[in-house]
């Protein structure tokens, strides 16, 4: 990230929002909210948003020194391969961490991007910077997630679907880029 424009960070933090699945976490977030009345819905949108802003700066920030203190390299990271496009259907407490915010938020390719951003930055402006695109992209996962109630309404649940098909290739578009 060598200047840092607006334009760049507005990129960054889409190409972070979209490697997020927001439509994943959002099919998650319906089927195990639904018994949840509106303010408890919001605490677990505000949950997960912050969930994912923390694990992703945490992996940004110290992400390459976990894997060298492991012996692993960023490649190792393509190996975890985790399908939760299946949202859970029975309800098991607060969902807020798992699976919202790991494995759907911050999944393989999320955590993969931004440990290899987090790895090739280069000063405290790029630090700041990268750390800023993940707060935009999990406030709007936390918009996102605040009007999933409207989105249900106005998309239905062949909706929900074809949008996690979408995201699914949206992702191979994404890791195909970063291939070349």
């Amino acid at each position: 990230m060598d200047d840092i424009t607006v334009g760049k960070i507005i990129s960054m933090s889409i190409k972070l929002y979209a490697l997020m699945t927001p439509p994943a976490v959002l099919s998650a977030f319906i089927s195990g909210t639904r018994s949840l009345d509106r303010e408890r819905k919001a605490l677990t949108a505000c949950k997960t948003s912050v969930a994912i802003f923390i694990i992703g700066t945490f992996l940004f920030l110290f992400g390459s020194h976990l894997f060298t203190l492991f012996g692993f390299t960023l490649d190792a990271i393509s190996l975890m391969n985790d399908d939760c496009t299946q949202p859970r259907t029975r309800q098991e407490g607060d969902i807020s961490v798992v699976p919202l915010a790991i494995p759907l938020g911050m999944g393989p390719s999320a955590i993969g991007a931004v440990m290899v951003v987090g790895a090739t930055t280069e000063g405290l402006n790029d630090m700041l910077s990268g750390v800023f695109c993940l707060l935009l992209a999990s406030f709007g996962m936390f918009l996102l997630l605040c009007m999933a109630d409207k989105v249900e309404k106005v998309l239905g649940d062949t909706g929900i679907a074809v949008m996690s098909k979408l995201t699914a290739l949206l992702l191979s578009a994404i890791a195909a880029q970063v291939i070349f």
